[in-house]
C-alpha cells in the first residue's frame, strides 16, 4: 500500500539557471540540487513519481537541428523524436542523480524512466491555431523558405520569425498500465517528461507521432489524478505565486481556494506563457478530488512541505 503519493512536475526552465550560458555541468548541477530535495521528501515517507518540461533543451536540439540542415543537408529531426530524445537525456539525469542523492541518506531504491506517448485527439483545435513557439529565432527570408515546407511561422516580438505548433489537451496516457505497476511496486519513476509524446491513432488504430508538444503541467495534472496521488507539487523557478508580478504591486500568495484561483486566472493575473497553465493544471487537480497542489522553486520545496512557504492550492469557496 502507499501512504502518500506525490506527482514531482519539474520545470525545464528550473533545470538552466541561467539560460544565457546553458553549460550542460550547469545543468547537471540544478539537476542534482532538485533531486537533493525529492530525496528528502523519499526519506519523509512520500511515494514519488517524477515528470518533467524540457521547453530550452527542445530548442537547443532544434537549433543543432536546423544548422545542420543548412550547413551539410543533414535531415531534420521530427519534432516528436526531439521530444522523445530530451525524456531519454533529462530522464538519464534525474535517475542518476536521484540515486546518488538517496544514497546519501542511506536509502536505496530503483529509478527508471519510461518514454511516455500522451495520446491527443487529432481534431483538437489547437491543430488550426498553432501557436506553441519552438526551435531558434529566423530572419523573415529564412521564415518564407520554411513555411513553404510546411512550418507555420510567427513573428515573436520583434526578436525574429519562430517556428510554432500545436499544443492539444492530453487524452489518455499511453503507457499508464506499467507506470502504475511500477509505483505500486514501490520504483521511483520519471514519466511524461515535456508533457509526454504527443501522439493520435490513425484509421488503423496505430499510434503515430505528431509535430506537437503537450504543456508538461496539463500532463502532470492528468497523471496525478489517473494516480489518485495525494499532491501534485509543481516545480518552477519563483518561490511563490504572485498577483501583479514584476511591478511594483507584486503579492506573494500562500493558498490560493479554488474559487480564488479560477476568478485570478479569469481575470487575467496569471501570463500563458508562464504561470497560467500552473495554476490551471492545480486547478483541475484539485477540483477532481485531489487534496492540494503545492507550486513553488527546488530549493524550497522542503520548506513548502511544512507549510512555511510556497503557494497552496486547495479546495474552498465556490470552486
Amino acid at each position: 500500500m502507499i501512504d502518500k503519493l506525490v506527482v514531482v512536475a519539474i520545470g525545464g526552465n528550473s533545470l538552466i539557471p541561467d539560460p544565457r550560458n546553458p553549460d550542460i555541468e550547469w545543468q547537471w548541477e540544478a539537476v542534482r540540487e532538485t533531486c537533493r530535495h525529492i530525496a528528502d521528501m523519499i526519506a519523509d515517507g512520500w511515494q514519488v513519481v517524477v515528470t518533467h518540461g524540457n521547453g530550452p533543451q527542445v530548442g537547443y536540439i532544434m537549433n543543432r537541428s536546423e544548422v545542420a540542415k543548412r550547413e551539410a543537408g543533414i535531415h531534420e529531426v521530427p519534432l516528436d523524436l526531439v521530444v522523445a530524445d530530451t525524456q531519454g537525456s533529462i530522464g538519464y539525469m534525474l535517475q542518476q542523480a536521484l540515486d546518488n542523492s538517496l544514497r546519501r541518506v542511506g536509502m536505496n531504491h530503483t529509478v527508471a524512466t519510461i518514454i511516455t506517448q500522451v495520446r491527443v485527439d487529432p481534431n483538437d483545435p489547437a491543430f488550426d491555431n498553432p501557436d506553441k513557439p519552438v526551435g531558434g529565432f529566423l530572419s523573415e527570408a529564412e521564415a518564407r523558405e520554411a513555411e513553404a515546407e510546411g512550418w507555420t511561422m510567427m513573428e515573436d516580438a520583434g526578436r525574429g520569425w519562430r517556428r510554432v505548433v500545436a499544443s492539444p489537451k492530453p487524452l489518455v496516457i499511453n503507457e499508464i498500465n506499467a507506470i502504475n505497476a511500477l509505483v505500486l511496486a514501490g520504483y521511483i519513476v520519471v514519466v511524461c517528461g515535456g508533457g509526454g509524446v504527443p501522439v493520435v491513432r490513425n484509421e488503423y488504430g496505430s499510434l503515430r507521432g505528431v509535430a506537437a508538444v503537450i504543456d508538461k503541467d496539463r500532463a502532470s495534472s492528468a497523471l496525478a489524478q489517473t494516480l489518485r496521488a495525494d499532491l501534485l507539487l509543481i516545480s518552477t523557478g519563483v518561490e511563490r505565486v504572485c498577483l501583479d508580478f514584476n511591478t511594483p504591486r507584486e503579492k506573494p500568495i500562500d493558498t490560493l481556494t479554488l474559487e480564488d484561483a479560477g476568478r485570478y486566472l479569469a481575470e487575467g493575473h496569471f501570463p500563458r506563457g508562464s504561470m497560467y497553465p500552473k495554476i490551471e493544471a492545480a486547478i483541475d487537480f484539485v477540483h477532481s478530488g485531489g487534496p492540494r497542489a503545492i507550486i513553488t522553486n527546488p530549493q524550497n520545496i522542503t520548506r513548502a512541505l511544512r507549510g512555511e512557504t510556497g503557494t497552496q492550492i486547495v479546495p474552498g469557496g465556490a470552486g
